[in-house]
């Protein structure tokens, strides 16, 4: 008869896996469920139903299972369970740039839902490439990603025939191609482009230009039919020669390269583009020498975080970035459980800053 308080044989064996497992994991080594099954004293497939919550495992023992694969640091396998469930768990996320600040917020939006729902996002990088843009998405359909979301896709037919042949679900952010297609989300860039005209408008200027881009002609497009519409609604005439795109091989580029047009064209102030355009803009007009607001106000589109840092801060208008990749992360995995969605448009927002000032403060 062995003391009261010696180990018993269970004991001892316990103490044993539990040091080899030690061992295991020191050196990294997964540690699998046959381990679990072996310190609990059940069988492995107890042990697998048990973390995957099968209720025909007691409560108590699925609770002790689940809490012991926890401190011995199970990580579940991602293959194993891809198999058993036909899924990757992983969703594809084409961006025109990975270095363009304006896609960083929309990322961490589809990631704030992925995560939650247990996605990992793989990222492609189409170089604002319509041919490149469906080759990632070719590549990350081989990956077996198990949905495709896809911002400033020019889909054009051509181009949409190409997505039907990819059997995942689809959603596009900003599609830039003629068309509408289903499954895809966007701002209103018409409304904000008439809240940044009337803004100046407002302010009491009337020699107001649009300097726009050839990159986005959708969006490009619809911004200006804003600018046209504020135009129209303050029965103010516009002038052609106000409404031009620079050329450039960047917006920053474009924005410095516009300065000389709007003094030929004597504008008090301009609605740029994007940010981007809009601080290519205002640099260009501190080398010159031209104050900004006070002989040319100045407002952007996006409200990217420089916008808040540079000098003077920039009048704007925001685009919800965040909401965004929440809202088509969201319609992606609703998509994947079989439910209907619709289209989406999200409203912008004037985000008033230094940059604008009323039209008298050029007279002064």
């Amino acid at each position: 008869m062995r003391p009261w308080n010696a180990p018993s044989k269970w004991e001892r064996v316990n103490t044993k896996l539990v040091s080899d497992l030690n061992i295991h994991l020191e050196y990294r080594v997964p540690v699998t469920i046959k381990q679990i099954a072996a310190v609990a004293g059940v069988c492995h497939t107890t042990v697998s139903r048990a973390l995957r919550g099968n209720p025909m495992i007691n409560a108590n023992t699925t609770a002790r299972i689940k809490q012991l694969a926890e401190e011995m640091g199970y990580v579940p396998s991602a293959v194993a369970l891809s198999l058993r469930s036909q899924k990757t768990f992983t969703i594809g996320m084409v961006v025109t740039s990975i270095s363009d600040p304006f896609f960083g917020r929309i990322v961490e939006g589809a990631e704030d839902v992925a995560r939650k729902e247990q996605y990992s996002i793989f990222l492609g990088n189409s170089r604002n490439d319509s041919e490149r843009e469906i080759a990632v998405v070719d590549d990350l359909y081989r990956r077996r990603v198990d949905a495709i979301i896809i911002t400033s896709l020019w889909v054009d037919n051509q181009h949409h025939k190409d997505l039907e042949r990819i059997k995942v679900p689809i959603v596009l952010i900003h599609n830039q191609g003629d068309g509408e297609f289903t499954n895809s989300i966007a701002v209103d860039d018409v409304e904000g482009g008439r809240m940044a005209a009337a803004h100046l408008l407002g302010l009491g200027h009337r020699r107001i230009a649009f300097v726009g881009t050839p990159d986005q002609p959708k969006s490009n497009r619809q911004r200006l039919e804003g600018y046209q519409i504020a135009h129209q609604q303050a029965s103010v005439a516009m002038d052609s020669a106000l409404c031009f795109t620079p050329e450039g091989n960047s917006y920053e580029q474009r924005g410095r390269a516009a300065l000389k047009h709007l003094r030929q064209a004597q504008a008090t102030a301009v609605f740029c583009y994007n940010d981007r355009t809009a601080v290519g803009l205002m640099s260009a007009c501190r080398e010159e020498g031209l104050p900004v607001p006070k002989e040319l106000a100045v407002i952007g589109f996006d409200d990217l975080e420089l916008s808040r840092y540079v000098t003077p801060s920039l009048t704007t208008i925001n685009q919800p970035r965040f909401k965004l990749g929440q809202t088509a992360m969201r319609m992606a995995l609703d998509l994947l459980e079989g439910k209907e969605v619709q289209d989406q448009v999200l409203p912008c927002a004037l985000v008033e800053r230094e940059s604008t000032a009323a039209v008298h403060a050029i007279i002064d």
